[in-house]
């Protein structure tokens, strides 16, 4: 089974970064296939509200020049997805926002492809609103038909400064916990997800 890790922090070697590593840890100890890939700082568009995602049905986005459609992709293919956020004035970063939208909507538009996969919401937080993040996260998820598993608390690290967050013991624990549960409950829904009940209709 396959899980992404996508990153929406521009900082290359931040907490996000360590938080969702923590999380892939277990993933591949149970024999997974993992990748971490980072959107942020990348400069990726927000949804134009064009609706050809509904007219081409392909899976893509018909903005093509940005990374998109090349993370669409890993998204699409994989069995869990792990989307990471710092906290920005109570929310995610413009970047995953733009991810969020995009894939969201391609998704919606193409047989609601994300059904049945797994979703986990990860948050870098110097102090407060990382929980606003969390939810941000985990609505695109829950409106997705996906499945979000929980852990031992809040998937939330604590930290400003480069590596700060490995001081967070609570956090680390909850992120090698939540990669536990993903690999349980992906070997446990994998027979089912062909059988997956999915809605056909779109609302909106």
């Amino acid at each position: 089974m396959y899980a992404l890790a996508i990153n929406g922090s521009p900082r290359k070697g931040g907490n996000t970064r360590t938080l969702l590593k923590h999380v892939l840890e277990p993933l591949e100890k149970a024999g997974w296939e993992t990748e971490y890939v980072q959107v942020g700082g990348k400069h990726i568009r927000g949804c134009i509200a064009c609706g050809k995602c509904f007219e081409n049905k392909d899976l893509k986005c018909t903005q093509k020049k940005d990374m998109f459609n090349e993370v669409m992709e890993k998204m699409v293919r994989a069995d869990a997805l792990i989307l990471g956020s710092p906290t920005y004035f109570t929310d995610v970063s413009a970047d995953m926002k733009a991810v969020l939208d995009r894939s969201g909507l391609v998704a919606l538009a193409n047989n609601r492809a994300f059904s049945g996969k797994i979703g986990a919401a990860v948050v870098a937080v110097r102090r407060g609103g990382g929980t606003h993040v969390f939810d941000t996260i985990n609505h695109m998820f829950l409106m997705s038909q996906m499945i979000v598993p929980g852990s031992i608390y809040w998937n939330i690290g604590f930290g400003l400064e480069e590596g700060a967050v490995l001081k967070d013991e609570e956090a680390l624990a909850n992120m090698r916990n939540l990669g536990e549960t993903i690999a349980w409950l992906g070997k446990a829904i994998e027979p089912h997800r062909k059988t997956f009940p999915v809605c056909h209709e779109s609302f909106g």
